[in-house]
Order: C-alpha cells, then structure tokens, then sequence
C-alpha cells in the first residue's frame, strides 16, 4: 500500500511539472481553457484520477482555476498579476520614459532574434495574424486597437522566443509596457499619419524576418522600430 501510495505520488508530480513547463514556456498561456482530463491523461500516459489531482494541486498555488461546467482555465497570475511598486512609478514617470525604451530595446531585440530561431510554425502563424491585425485597424484608422493589437504581437513575438525566462520577464512587466505603448505610441499615431504608416511598415518588416527565419534581421528591425519610436519622442518634446 505504501508503495501504491509513492507510486501514486511520483505521476501526479510528474503531471504536475509537466503542466508547470507548459505554464511557463507559453503552450497554455493566461485565460487558455486547458485540454480535458482525458485529453490530458492520454498525453501523459496516467490515469484521469492522477490529472484530476494534479490540477486539484495547481488550482490550490492559484496557477489554474477550475469553474465548474466549464472547465479548467490557467490563471493570469504568472502573465497579468499587479506589477510591483517599482513597475507603476516607472510606468507613471514620462521622465522615465526613455529607460523603458532602452529596456524595450535589448528585451525585444532579443525576444525577435530567438522567435526567428526557434518558433514554431503555430507561432509564426499567431505573429502572422497579430500583423495582419494591425495593419486593419490601421486601414480602419482605429489607432485604439492599433495600439492594443500592437501590445499583442510583441506578445506574442516573446513566447515564440521559446525561452521561459524572456517570456515570463516580458510577461511580468506586460501592464507596463502596455500602458506605455497604448499611452504614448496611441498619441504618436493621432498626431501624424506618416508615424503610423512607418510603425506599420516597421512592424511588417519584423514580421517578414521573423517568419523568413533570419535571427539577425530580426533583431535589427526590432531594434530599428525602437529607435524610431524613440527618435518620435525626441521629435515632439523638442
């Protein structure tokens, strides 16, 4: 019985670390309804018992949610939680505006070159269809959700870096990027059309490395846009 009883154990933490590297690396990323119990017991080769206590385990660290009649859903935790005091001062200081994009800078050139490297074809087709989006809302002139598409395809040019430590980086800082994105670049794109029609060329242009699979080009085109959102700035303070 107690051997029964270890061997139990030993599946549910294999589960558990199996659900753990999925969490972290992006497979189920915040709000995504994960597979169902069959679904999830047949991948790992346990019983459907050994999944159940596995989630049972996740849901009591707050890392799923398990809703009755719907399914299990992951939480927004590890993706969306409340930045740090130190994340909302610097999200809140327009003087400090220059560090996040120096920041952005190194992060995301980074985040471009590995997506080039080792995204999957499902993640390509996800940078694809952000790109996509933005170039609608553009054609739209909804600078609104251009601005909120764009957050959403740096989003997702960082889980298709593969690297769990970028993505969750990028990730614990998401609100404030968004908010600087959405609160400064918005307002670039009001003022001047030719700013949004260079954004929009940048980021086709970063789509186009990404998915060629060419790691430099890549970076250097995700550090050009950055330094031309910079140069903006620059431009509208003098």
């Amino acid at each position: 019985m107690v051997t029964g009883n270890r061997q139990a154990g030993g599946r549910v933490a294999v589960v558990i670390r199996r659900l753990e590297e999925a969490l972290l690396d992006g497979s189920f990323p915040a709000n995504a309804k994960l597979p169902s119990e069959r679904e999830l017991a047949q991948r790992y080769a346990v019983s459907r018992n050994t999944v159940r206590e596995a989630i049972q385990q996740l849901d009591a660290r707050g890392l799923v949610h398990i809703r009755p009649r719907s399914g299990v859903f992951v939480s927004d935790q590890l993706r969306t939680g409340a930045p740090s005091p130190w994340a909302q001062l610097i999200a809140d200081s327009p003087a400090r505006r220059d560090d996040i994009l120096e920041f952005r800078r190194v992060l995301e050139g980074a985040t471009a070159y590995f997506a080039a490297l080792r995204g999957t074809d499902e993640d390509l087709e996800r940078i694809r269809a952000a790109t996509a989006r933005l170039e609608q809302a553009r054609r739209d002139g909804n600078h609104a959700g251009e601005s909120r598409v764009d957050v959403e395809l740096h989003e997702a040019i960082a889980q298709a870096s593969r690297n769990s430590m970028f993505l969750h980086l990028h990730s614990s800082i998401t609100k404030m990027m968004r908010e600087h994105i959405i609160r400064n670049v918005d307002g670039l794109r009001e003022l001047n059309q030719s700013v949004s029609e260079n954004l929009a060329l940048q980021h086709r242009t970063i789509c186009d490395a990404i998915c060629a699979r060419r790691p430099e080009e890549a970076r250097t085109a995700m550090q050009t846009h950055i330094d031309y959102v910079r140069s903006r700035f620059d431009a509208e303070d003098d």
